[in-house]
């Protein structure tokens, strides 16, 4: 449904913003026209009036775009091109040996940049791949920067068993483990909310001379037991961190300010902000700053996270991008569009760029509604601006779609994230069920329900719930009933790893 009684509009007047100009008198740059070049304007009228998009979109396209060289890629002047230069061919079986190498040495950096690409796009089951068939070769050496960075992409991605066995066989080929290398497998852990295996990785530390766990270690164990709330083994870690002299620093002070803020426990949240006001080492930043105002914004307590912003100011803590960000999600909620367009007008004066988050957030607000129209002309500038959209763009467009009714722009909405190769995670496919589900189309949603299984993506609470409730309102207990038992047998195959699936194909094909 489109309610076109709302309507993002930059051009118009519009309520004064809680963000004072005063305020930013220290954080704008040199004053320039950046407010009133093509681009505001393009997003302006691209908003507010669809019809003009195309005339604008031109305009924003006349400006010409600069050739950056990749390193290795750029031009050089070599021998043979210098005027007058002779060079003579080279005998027979030399030039044989030398191509040999130039092409051994071209399959290499061919298997390198595609296990990096992959790693990059979050494709791990396809890194590993690439990963398997460097290892067959005479010339591949086992390195620490290798393993540290699948170890963290596979936990990223909610694979920490295979994390594990990765660094197990890192120990094998003679890597020696690092603290570090420890950390970042403890935190794949943490990130699948296993704080068990965790903690055993925190004992397997203790145990090694080199490999002792520092504050950031800590700190990550302490952000899983917060997000689990988890609070009297925090209080432990804290203990445990004293007896080792290893001191706290502000991100773990922000990790615990944000547990508490989300968990409602504004008091003790206050009382760890006073201790890093008062502290010589743990002073609060702007990401303490984002914290807090995220934490009412996400609360929709509008006011007093305009209250906290002013505090924050006054502390001499200047706001990022990040933070206006914030301020537009918390306003779009509350469909306060006049101070999510004042914020937004703000960040072209003081030279803030405008990010993939700003517009997500735009987009969300116009999506929670069922706004297609003004969500598709946001993602349309967006585009035009030459700004990469990623998964929670696409999770926003099939939200907004759906509530809309539009489920055929479901579907091609999905098969756009393919093109763009956007990783699928948990949530994307959360956002597909969910559309199956407002469509009433069980079957798809099951075919979409497998399709993630296959892709090795992990269910997660809302991923069933989403289908419990879909089931529920056709009275079919007996699949609600299956669904239950295969989320029990899922939880009880924590502790195993499944062997990858044979087939790996995009989303794609299901809407094929």
């Amino acid at each position: 449904m489109v309610m076109a009684s709302i309507s993002l509009s930059f051009s118009s007047s519009v309520v004064p913003s809680p963000i004072p100009h005063d305020k930013f008198k220290n954080t704008s740059k040199t004053n320039n026209p950046r407010s009133q070049d093509s681009s505001f304007s393009v997003i302006r009228f691209a908003i507010s009036s669809p019809t003009n998009s195309t005339t604008a979109s031109s305009s924003a396209s006349s400006v010409a775009k600069k050739r950056h060289w990749k390193q290795g890629e750029y031009p050089g002047v070599s021998e043979t091109s210098l005027t007058g230069s002779t060079r003579r061919s080279p005998i027979k079986n030399i030039k044989k040996k030398l191509d040999k190498k130039n092409n051994a040495k071209a399959w290499v950096n061919t298997v390198t940049e595609a296990l990096c690409e992959h790693i990059d796009k979050k494709q791990w089951l396809q890194a590993l791949e690439v990963f398997d068939m460097l290892k067959e070769h005479s010339f591949y050496e086992p390195k620490e920067g290798t393993y540290m960075k699948l170890i963290v992409l596979l936990g990223k991605s909610g694979q920490p068993h295979r994390a594990r066995q990765l660094f197990e066989t890192m120990i094998k080929e003679g890597c020696d483990p690092t603290s570090e290398l420890y950390t970042a497998l403890l935190a794949a852990y943490c990130r699948s909310n296993l704080i068990d295996e965790a903690f055993s990785i925190l004992n397997e530390m203790k145990n090694l001379p080199l490999c002792q766990p520092d504050v950031f270690t800590y700190s990550t164990l302490i952000k899983a037991c917060m997000d689990a709330l988890k609070f009297d083994m925090v209080e432990l870690l804290y203990e445990e961190m004293a007896e080792r002299n290893i001191t706290p620093n502000t991100v773990t002070q922000n990790i615990v300010l944000s547990g508490y803020g989300r968990a409602g426990m504004f008091d003790l949240m206050e009382k760890v902000l006073s201790s890093m006001l008062h502290s010589t080492t743990c002073k609060p930043d702007v990401w303490t700053m984002n914290i807090i105002i995220s934490v009412f914004g996400n609360m929709g307590q509008i006011d007093t996270m305009e209250k906290w912003y002013e505090k924050f100011r006054n502390f001499g803590i200047e706001p990022e991008t990040r933070t206006f960000n914030i301020l537009i999600g918390a306003y779009g909620k509350k469909r306060l569009y006049d101070k999510m367009s004042s914020v937004m007008e703000y960040m072209r004066k003081l030279q803030f760029p405008w990010t993939t988050s700003t517009y997500n957030n735009v987009i969300e607000a116009f999506a929670d509604v069922g706004d297609a129209k003004h969500m598709e002309c946001t993602f349309d500038q967006m585009r035009t601006e030459g700004m990469k959209a990623d998964t929670k763009t696409f999770c926003c467009l099939i939200n907004g779609y759906a509530n809309a009714g539009l489920f055929h722009k479901v579907i091609s909405s999905v098969r756009l994230a393919a093109k763009f190769e956007v990783p699928e995670n948990t949530s994307f496919y959360n956002a597909i069920l969910s559309a199956c589900a407002k469509a009433e189309d069980l079957m798809e949603m099951e075919r979409v329900f497998k399709r993630m299984k296959d892709k090795q993506c992990r269910p997660d609470e809302t991923t069933f719930s989403i289908m419990v409730e879909a089931y529920r309102k056709e009275g079919m207990n007996d699949k609600i009933y299956y669904l239950e038992q295969e989320k029990q047998a899922m939880m009880a195959d924590d502790n195993t790893v499944d062997n990858p699936e044979d087939e790996h194909h995009d989303l794609s094909v299901v809407y094929s």
